[in-house]
């Protein structure tokens, strides 16, 4: 019988890297995945998501990160905020989204 082997830390964090990516496109409607952007520089700047969809990102991202990492909230909300900095796509309405809060 074969044993199946243990990943180590940081090839769990590589695969949460791209496990958040995958996500990351599906909540933001793109039919693209980890795989068609790996090598590409700036990949991140060629598509967007709106502020919603970051926040809905964001929620699923820290509750995957404590599942599979086990991780507390407050280390998996820190890692989203450091992902989003690296590989977070831009915002499709952020400045709608400003306008409508400032006025509100």
């Amino acid at each position: 019988m074969e044993t199946k082997k243990r990943l180590t830390r940081e090839q769990k964090w590589e695969q949460a890297v791209v496990d958040l990516i995958n996500q990351m496109f599906i909540i933001a409607g793109h039919d693209v995945t980890y795989n068609d952007v790996l090598g590409k520089e700036k990949w991140f700047m060629e598509y967007s998501m709106t502020v919603e969809q970051s926040e809905e990102f964001r929620k699923w991202g820290i509750k995957y990160l404590r599942e599979k990492l086990k991780i507390n909230k407050k280390q998996a909300e820190r890692e989203i905020m450091w992902f989003n900095v690296q590989w977070g796509l831009t915002y499709s309405n952020w400045e709608e989204y400003h306008k409508t809060n400032l006025e509100s």
